[in-house]
């Protein structure tokens, strides 16, 4: 089965630890450090900030099982579609003071991993798409979590950077699965195989994690077709 990827990870402890991460970052930041440009085009950090925020109306909506009457609400507001709600939830905290919005997000995000942890990794919650399994809503959590941490240039020790590029591989591949992509994989410790529509690739790790986020830098000699059916998480 496609879960039989994540089984040796806790989605909770990687969902706490991440959240650590941006938090820690977030609190160095100066002036400058917020206005700074990230890797989501069209994004400054505190933007990033501004989104993290937003979205925790939605993961909310799921614990409480009222994702249809936010998404009712949002369309009221002429709002429709997540790229809408996450530039919608951007606007909406670009005139707050960003300590608000910080306070904001750390308030709303830890409740969400709390109730999620308490909730455990085989209940079900509510979603845009129906019905599904808290642990794996909290791995796709992670790797949204990561791949910020990552836009906004948030560190990451050594010590992490492999097990954290590990967990990130398997989402990835079990989000291939779950999409039904036609996309081959093979791993290896050091290297990572690809095969789609008669074409193939050998990418590092880290390389597959950044395909299938969407984070390739520009320029990068992978087949853009390829590119593209790895591309599931993003």
């Amino acid at each position: 089965m496609a879960d039989d990827l994540l089984k040796e990870f806790d989605p909770f402890d990687i969902f706490d630890a991440e959240a650590a991460r941006l938090d820690r970052f977030f609190a160095g930041l100066d002036d400058a450090g917020w206005a700074r440009p990230s890797r989501c085009e069209g994004w400054s950090v505190r933007d990033v900030l501004g989104h993290l925020a937003g979205e925790e109306l939605y993961n909310h909506a799921c614990l409480d099982g009222n994702v249809q009457d936010l998404l009712a609400r949002l369309a009221r507001e002429g709002v429709n579609g997540f790229h809408d709600f996450n530039e919608w939830s951007v606007r909406q905290r670009r005139d707050m003071p960003v300590e608000q919005v910080l306070a904001e997000w750390r308030t709303e995000n830890a409740d969400t991993r709390r109730r999620m942890r308490e909730l455990g990794r085989d209940a079900s919650l509510d979603t845009m798409a129906g019905p599904y399994p808290v642990g794996l809503q909290a791995f796709h959590y992670d790797s949204e979590y990561a791949t910020h941490a990552d836009d906004v240039g948030a560190p990451v020790t050594a010590e992490e950077a492999e097990n954290r590029t590990r967990w990130r591989v398997a989402v990835g591949r079990f989000a291939l699965s779950e999409q039904e992509a036609e996309v081959q994989v093979e791993q290896t410790a050091e290297r990572v195989v690809v095969r789609t529509d008669g074409l193939s690739a050998t990418l590092s790790p880290q390389e597959f994690v950044e395909a299938t986020v969407g984070r390739l830098p520009t320029g990068h000699d992978l087949d853009p077709r390829i590119a593209s059916a790895l591309r599931c998480l993003a």
